[in-house]
């Protein structure tokens, strides 16, 4: 008898396209939230301003503080044809940094590419499909020249991946700090200063990691046995007076599958303790059913797609029935799907 929660077809769900988001709403924290409480099995629809009710001094909630950079270039092939480069990290490695390249025709080692005064020349070709170039500009000088020239990378479910001014801002936490991610820890994306105060308030606390979101994290499961995907790697790290502040907490809620994925990588004997060896460290974490996750009391996280790996790790948390049942009611509801869209709060 086949295991249903190690199929990709168990994790579908139908929605209608109005409910996709955008756009954020005006005035982040008004944003919608459903809180289930796994314990009694309640559920209740609120929005984010009040997040602090339904949380307890015991608390402590763990932020991915990764900032999106604007990666997205858009050039011209030495035929004169069009190129789009999308730069996947801003690590390199022997001068070498991943790239997609889209265009027609086939793309050769030796090729180059012009971005105004930018050149990208195509060195090898990666395990996992993309492209490791070399560019003609020094790291600091290259990063200037994506930080004034390039698009922020918005996720190509909206608006077909066409970014504009305001997604300058809508499409970053206000508390991004560690310029890396080609896409934004969105859980994060509802948090103001209001709803900070409030917590402050009621004395929960915070604690920052950072993990680069990778654009693996839109990459769909391409088999059907679950059990047969490879995961994407992502960097992360924990500042030492971060990891402190983890580990003297009594219950920790990840805001954001991001935060979850730096937490259960680290989580040993009950306490969270970075990898030994050079960092950034990474991971390849993949949470799904039959994977039990230990390191937090709760998650806060918005609506995924379906089949993703992210409704996934969800499921392995509350499991897949019951992460559909939610799903269902959201839409029943009319919540709003993805990253500038609405969210949920689980407690265990």
């Amino acid at each position: 008898m086949k295991n249903l929660d190690l199929l990709k077809e168990s994790y579908d769900f139908d929605l209608d396209a109005s409910l996709i988001a955008d756009r954020p709403i005006m005035g982040r924290h008004n944003s919608k939230l459903l809180v289930y409480n796994q314990q009694t099995g309640e559920i209740t629809h609120t929005q984010y301003k009040y997040l602090a009710e339904f949380l307890s001094p015991n608390h402590t909630l763990v932020f991915n503080q990764s900032k999106v950079f604007p990666c997205r270039l858009l050039g011209q092939k030495a035929s004169g044809g069009k190129i789009e480069l999308f730069l996947l990290s801003l690590l390199a490695t022997d001068n070498l940094y991943s790239v997609m390249l889209r265009s027609n025709g086939k793309k050769n080692i030796g090729d180059q590419f012009k971005f105004d005064e930018l050149i990208a020349t195509i060195e090898k070709r990666s395990e996992a499909g993309d492209f490791l170039v070399s560019f003609n500009l020094k790291h600091d000088e290259l990063l200037s020249f994506f930080q004034r020239t390039a698009h922020i990378p918005i996720p190509p479910y909206i608006r077909q991946g066409i970014a504009d001014e305001k997604d300058i801002s809508d499409y970053q936490t206000v508390y991004a700090k560690e310029l890396g991610s080609v896409a934004a820890p969105t859980a994060g994306l509802h948090f103001t200063q209001d709803i900070f105060n409030s917590l402050n308030n009621k004395g929960i606390k915070k604690a920052f990691v950072t993990l680069h979101v990778g654009a693996g994290t839109f990459k769909p499961v391409g088999t059907d046995n679950i059990l047969e995907h490879k995961m994407h790697q992502e960097y992360f790290d924990i500042e030492g007076d971060q990891l402190d502040i983890i580990n003297q907490a009594k219950d920790l809620i990840a805001v954001g599958t991001t935060s979850l994925r730096v937490l259960e990588s680290c989580y040993s004997k009950e306490k969270i303790a970075l990898p030994k060896g050079a960092t950034p460290h990474s991971t390849d974490i993949f949470l799904h059913p039959g994977k039990e996750v230990k390191s937090i009391r709760g998650l806060i996280t918005n609506f995924h797609l379906p089949k993703s790996t992210l409704l996934m790790l969800v499921s392995a948390i509350i499991g897949r029935e019951k992460a559909l049942d939610l799903y269902a009611l959201a839409i029943e509801n009319n919540y709003r799907f993805f990253s500038y869209g609405d969210g949920m709060l689980i407690l265990r």
